[in-house]
């Protein structure tokens, strides 16, 4: 299953594919070369699937639960002062994303969304401590009567160059529903309740829809 904002660069892909190899089947005579232009061309053809792959996830709604939004490995855990919405000290969460994980971003909380910006930016690379405030970027808020107003922010890295978002203020978000996508390695930061009780540690590699990431 592949994400729909695959599907234009998929289609596209597929007919370069086929067009390559028909090409280097009838312009080139040495069998060894033809071999590898081939197979190189399905090897960048199978890592653009493997980048659009939307695998079912099953999450089990909880009021209480905070799940990770997207696949990745946990590079920061910390108390930090959030500036753009919250203007408070708030405990970060940062799960950073290599161009082989699952880009799509899944809602981490049910509830009403607050708060869904875009900031255009930098593509700095997506550890650098400057990425959240300086790249491409959206804030976005979601409340509910349980944890109250926690604060994720999709992040751009050197290599992505689009950020697509779902959340529109007012609507109502689903714990664990596809809310969005990044193209190519890039961060998610959570901010949360200074009271959460924080479910992972540092490096720990985390599946987005599924892992609970913290209670409340």
């Amino acid at each position: 299953m592949f994400h729909k904002e695959g599907y234009r660069i998929i289609i596209i892909s597929t007919i370069i594919l086929g067009v390559g190899i028909i090409l280097i089947e009838n312009l080139i005579s040495l069998n060894w070369l033809n071999k590898v232009l081939s197979l190189t061309l399905l090897f960048f053809y199978v890592i653009i699937l493997q980048f659009f792959r939307n695998p079912k996830r099953y999450t089990k709604v909880n009021d209480h639960h905070i799940i990770a939004p997207v696949d990745g490995k946990v590079v920061v855990i910390e108390e930090v002062y959030e500036k753009e919405y919250f203007k408070d000290k708030r405990l970060q969460i940062s799960i950073f994303m290599s161009p082989l994980n699952v880009h799509v971003t899944r809602y981490p909380i049910s509830g009403t969304i607050n708060y869904s910006t875009y900031h255009p930016g930098k593509y700095l690379v997506a550890w650098h401590p400057k990425a959240s405030e300086e790249n491409e970027r959206t804030t976005i808020v979601v409340e509910n009567k349980n944890i109250g107003e926690i604060l994720y922010r999709q992040i751009a890295g050197a290599l992505a160059k689009r950020i697509v978002n779902y959340a529109k203020p007012n609507e109502i978000a689903i714990q664990g529903e596809d809310a969005g996508f990044i193209k190519f390695g890039s961060r998610v930061d959570l901010f949360l309740p200074l009271d959460a009780k924080i479910n992972i540690k540092l490096n720990d590699t985390v599946k987005g829809g599924e892992r609970i990431i913290a209670t409340l």
